[in-house]
């Protein structure tokens, strides 16, 4: 097997330093310290409850006392750092490469086998998130994390970082789990099988950087509209390896909804936002229109183009936000 050393990376460190001493970091990754208390069993990267009284906190959400975007009005150097990070000075998605499927296949495969797997024999949680250039667990154990960059794995414990290049699920497998690849999963609605171990996974560059910079975009806008007032009683926006899905649910009972962002399925091939609410009675149905499930859907498709593509993301999600809270 032959693995190379890399820097560890903690995300909210590495935001602190740039903005320095005047100003408190919250960024879109996890971090580490592991959190070991539940329900999440995860940091939660937005949340302002251990903010240190005396310095704004600069956030990409509207839920501090800056957004990058407004620190970045009077701080230009670093706009590319804060692009590639879905913090601020956001860049447009491209549309969606040819070998997109194919590659998204793989990498399910991977979360769902090996990334997952990982978290879940330290907690028993199987929910992963964004990470820069790919995806991974929160930390877990002794501040470790397993994350996919590019077309590389990533194993991380504590200061120390190796790096495998993508080949087969089965040296995935050996890398991260030190042994075979996890396919004990209960429920296998919409799993991809294992399939042979041993064959190479195709995970094309160009592909695995724009599914990467799609759940960037998912986060920067799912976390913005888990910080709206309306949003009552949210969840945590997570990467679900069953779906391959960033999602979060928020409102109550009846009206709770699951608003969601899929890199495509066998049902829909490209990237799409989607609604799926508790219930849909009394609700307007021209707003519902997915068919292949119960809820709304938005192509990638349909708004690649729009002027503001996170505006259009965003005013998707909270008119149906608002059509379920009233």
């Amino acid at each position: 097997m032959h693995c190379r050393a890399m820097h560890a990376r903690n995300p909210r460190a590495e935001a602190q330093e740039v903005l320095g001493d005047g100003f408190e970091a919250r960024v879109l990754e996890p971090s580490p310290p592991a959190v070991h208390d539940g329900p999440w069993f995860a940091d939660d990267p937005v949340s302002l409850e251990a903010a240190a009284l005396g310095r704004p906190v600069v956030s990409p959400v509207p839920n501090a006392d800056l957004t990058w975007d407004q620190w970045l009005a009077t701080h230009l150097g670093p706009a590319s750092w804060t692009a590639d990070r879905w913090l601020g000075a956001r860049r447009r998605l491209p549309a969606a490469p040819a070998a997109l499927v194919e590659t998204r296949l793989s990498l399910h495969r991977l979360a769902v086998y090996v990334l997952s797997p990982a978290r879940r024999r330290a907690n028993g949680k199987i929910a992963l998130r964004w990470t820069l250039e790919g995806f991974g667990t929160p930390f877990f154990g002794a501040d470790e994390q397993v994350r996919v960059v590019g077309t590389e794995v990533v194993r991380q414990e504590g200061d120390t970082a190796a790096v495998e290049p993508i080949t087969s699920l089965a040296r995935a497998a050996k890398f991260v789990l030190d042994g075979a690849p996890d396919v004990a999963w209960a429920e296998p609605f919409d799993v991809p099988p294992p399939g042979d171990p041993d064959a190479d996974l195709p995970v094309e560059d160009t592909a695995a950087a724009f599914l990467a910079d799609w759940y960037g975009f998912a986060w920067s806008v799912l976390e913005e509209l888990r910080a709206q007032p309306e949003s009552s009683d949210p969840s945590r926006v997570q990467l679900w390896p069953e779906h391959f899905d960033a999602a979060f649910d928020c409102l109550a009972r009846e009206r709770r909804a699951t608003f969601g962002a899929s890199p495509g399925d066998a049902g829909v091939p490209e990237p799409y936002l989607y609604v799926l609410p508790a219930s849909l009675r009394n609700l307007d149905s021209e707003l519902w229109n997915a068919t292949t499930f119960r809820g709304a859907i938005l192509p990638f498709s349909g708004f690649v183009n729009a002027a503001d593509q996170r505006a259009a993301a965003l005013d998707f999600f909270l008119t149906r936000l608002a059509a379920l809270a009233c």
